[in-house]
This record gives structure tokens, C-alpha cells and sequence, in this order.
């Protein structure tokens, strides 16, 4: 099985070489690294288009087990569009794309803003089962319980997600001791207050600096994946790339032959 890996917040982030090395764990798995040369968070699904990318054989160790690891000065979805691309002019194709593991959590609407994901999401356009995995903290101390899942959850689901779905999966920063075990969880509501602290410039415009505050104490629906994390289970959630709302069709189409 080969296996292409990335992750938004840099090659050198302890997350990465844990969910890489968690994967070499795979009986017959090799595993190909391509990963941002910095921190590329909340990037979506953004690739660079006018601008050259460049990738350099990475120096800086953490992935000896690996087949290879080059790093990146593009965004995630860069990364898996280059790695597909040229492993398949080599004659490598994937099997699977992994990305993370992410040091913050992605639940709830954040999964419209993660890079991690996003990555995930490309390779899934690229015709590659992807699954996206996250700590929830960005301090990210414990990853040893999903290091211990990652390779069930790949085996358990490898050729059984849909073409048009991946996988998140998300863990509580939590002590292996204290994680309840694995459960599904659907997208859950995540409010933030928001907010840009303004800098006055000398000729007349303004510095913006993007601000926010995860808003706490609303109710939470128990099968949401935010609540199920907050209990201390690790969470996988089916993400689908189509966003439209089927429910709304026959209205628009309504809106349509009046037009």
C-alpha cells in the first residue's frame, strides 16, 4: 500500500512524523511524505496558481522510515496535487492520502476552513481515498491513543468510503487512560465571536488582524462531533464533497421558470 501524507502545519510539526511513523506500522505500507515548508492553517482547499511551487528533498530527519519526504512551499492541497502527480509519472500511484495529525481540532464548521482537510479533500479529487486526522488542542500533547488507532481505522475502512467521501477523524487531547473508545459523530454547530483589531497606517488605510473566541455553553446536540469530543471519545466523521442541498431543489427549480 502506498501511502501519501501531508499536513497543514508544517513538515518539522511533531503531528506529522507521529501519524507517518503510526502508518509505516501498516504491514506492506510505504509511505511517501510531501508537506508544507511552513504553517499553512486554514488554508481550505487553496492551491497556487500563478505563483511557481517549490519542493526540496527535507533535511531535517523525523521520517527515516519513509521512502521519501520533500517539503513544500505551497499549500496542503498543493502537497497531495504535486505528490499524486509526480508519483504517478514515476510509476507510484496511492492508494491512500492521510493528513495531519493536525495540532488543533477540526470539528463542526471548521472542516470548511481546514487545510488538513482540505488536503484530504484533494486527494480525494485526485481519485485517492483520504482520511484527515486531528488532536484537539493546539498544544497537542497526547497523540498516543491515536497513534494506536490510526492503523485500525485505515484497515477497518480502506476500500469501503464512497468516491465522493473522506474520513475525519478527531481526538481529545487526552492521556490514552482517559480516551472512551471510537465513535461516529456527525457536523456538528461551532459558533466563534470574531472579530479584526484595526492599526491605523500613515497614509490613511489600515493593519487587520484577524481575532476570535470559541463561544462555550450552548447546548449541544449529543450526537454532534464537537459534544462527543468534549466527552472524550475519539470521533470519525464521513465529510462528502457536495455541498448543495437537495431539499431546496425543487424550489430553485421553481425560481428558475419564472426567470
Amino acid at each position: 500500500m502506498n501511502i501519501l501524507v501531508s499536513n497543514d502545519d508544517g513538515i518539522d510539526k511533531k503531528g506529522l512524523q507521529v501519524l507517518a511513523a503510526s502508518l509505516s506500522k501498516i504491514p506492506g505500507a510505504r509511505i511517501y511524505v510531501v508537506a508544507p515548508d511552513r504553517e499553512r492553517s486554514c488554508t481550505s482547499h487553496c492551491l497556487t496558481m500563478k505563483d511557481e511551487i517549490m519542493l526540496w528533498p527535507w533535511e531535517g530527519g523525523g521520517y527515516e522510515f519513509a521512502e521519501g519526504a520533500w517539503a513544500c512551499s505551497g499549500t496542503p492541497a498543493d502537497c497531495i496535487k504535486l505528490g499524486v502527480s509526480i508519483g504517478r509519472k514515476n510509476g507510484v500511484e496511492f492508494d491512500l492520502v492521510c493528513t495531519g495529525i493536525n495540532h488543533g481540532s477540526n470539528l463542526g464548521t471548521d472542516v470548511h476552513y481546514s487545510g488538513t482537510l482540505g488536503a484530504a479533500m484533494e486527494g480525494l479529487f485526485m481519485g485517492v481515498q483520504a482520511i484527515g486526522f486531528s488532536l484537539c488542542s493546539y498544544e497537542a500533547e497526547h497523540f498516543e491513543a491515536l497513534e494506536e488507532f490510526i492503523p485500525k481505522i485505515v484497515e477497518k475502512s480502506f476500500a469501503k468510503v464512497p468516491s465522493d467521501t473522506i474520513l475525519s477523524v478527531n481526538a481529545p487531547d487526552l492521556p490514552k487512560s482517559k480516551i472512551k473508545g471510537v465513535k461516529a459523530a456527525t457536523i456538528g454547530s461551532r459558533d466563534y465571536s470574531e472579530d479584526y483589531v484595526a492599526r491605523a497606517l500613515d497614509d490613511g488605510g489600515w493593519a487587520l488582524n484577524y481575532s476570535s473566541r470559541l463561544l462555550e455553553g450552548a447546548e449541544l446536540d449529543p450526537e454532534w462531533d464537537l459534544a462527543a469530543s468534549l466527552e472524550g471519545w475519539i470521533t470519525i466523521t464521513p465529510v462528502a464533497t457536495m455541498r448543495e442541498n437537495p431539499d431546496m431543489m425543487d424550489q430553485v427549480q421553481s425560481w428558475v421558470e419564472d426567470i
